[in-house]
């Protein structure tokens, strides 16, 4: 891919002169009953249209991280800003809207409704958000930016009208992810998307994901256990470099 940089080395911050889309400071979180933190961060930050690697094993804290970023659980101490607003600040619903107008996630189950087409679970976020809504419609309708999104993305038309749940693993994954673009989310949260494809397939996505991001000025923090698809973004990040819990063994 052509604008695709090699992924530099580990650092926490992002890079000086952008604005930060993400910004954690001395965070700590433990799930209820465990007896020590699982994630403790002292500072990490994601640049406005910035794209990152997240790497690390299974089980070290890589998709609690992404929703607690998500604003889908708080942390017990520290901050977390999206987009400027701390999330600790607001109340559920105003997370609920933050995360519905300016945060698109692509989960590694996909989380799809099996019962409406690819087209309709594309356009799901236009439904929640009239934000999403009206930047999809910027330069045509929505339902034509979702076919554009599903074209480019290789799910050919004739599959656009099926159930999701009739689809292949691949033809869904291209699905979550154009649900996920559709309205120029600020910032994507992508959880092991690629997890169930082969390394030819996994490139594909990864380019056309990162070009449709570079597009729309969109943040990406892409979360995976497999370090081969790191040089394809902006920044690496080993979760265990920044989260001190994992120096104990609790983020196990």
């Amino acid at each position: 891919m052509a604008d695709a940089a090699p992924g530099r080395s580990d650092r926490n911050m992002a890079p000086a002169g952008n604005g930060a889309a993400i910004r954690i400071a001395d965070l700590a979180f433990r799930w209820p009953r465990q007896p020590a933190p699982c994630l403790e961060i002292g500072e990490f930050a994601v640049a406005a249209g910035e794209r990152v690697f997240l790497h690390g094993p299974s089980g070290s804290g890589k998709s609690t991280l992404l929703g607690l970023i998500g604003g889908v659980a708080l942390p017990e101490r520290g901050r977390i800003e999206v987009l400027g607003n701390d999330l600790g600040r607001l109340s559920g619903r105003r997370r609920d809207r933050l995360r519905a107008d300016h945060v698109g996630f692509l989960f590694q189950q996909f989380n799809l409704l099996p019962w409406l087409s690819a087209l309709d679970n594309v356009l799901l976020p236009t439904t929640f958000s009239a934000l999403r809504k009206a930047r999809a419609a910027v330069e045509r309708s929505p339902r034509e930016e979702a076919e554009r999104l599903l074209g480019r993305l290789d799910l050919a038309a004739a599959d656009w009208h099926r159930p999701a749940g009739m689809l292949s693993i691949g033809q869904q994954q291209r699905v979550a992810a154009a649900r996920a673009l559709i309205g120029r989310p600020e910032i994507i949260v992508a959880d092991e998307p690629t997890s169930a494809l082969d390394a030819e397939r996994q490139q594909l996505f990864v380019d056309l994901l990162l070009q449709e991001a570079a597009a729309g000025g969109t943040a990406l923090v892409f979360v995976s256990h497999d370090h081969r698809l790191a040089a394809h973004f902006d920044r690496t990040v080993e979760l265990a470099a920044i989260n001190r819990a994992a120096e104990t063994g609790a983020a196990a």
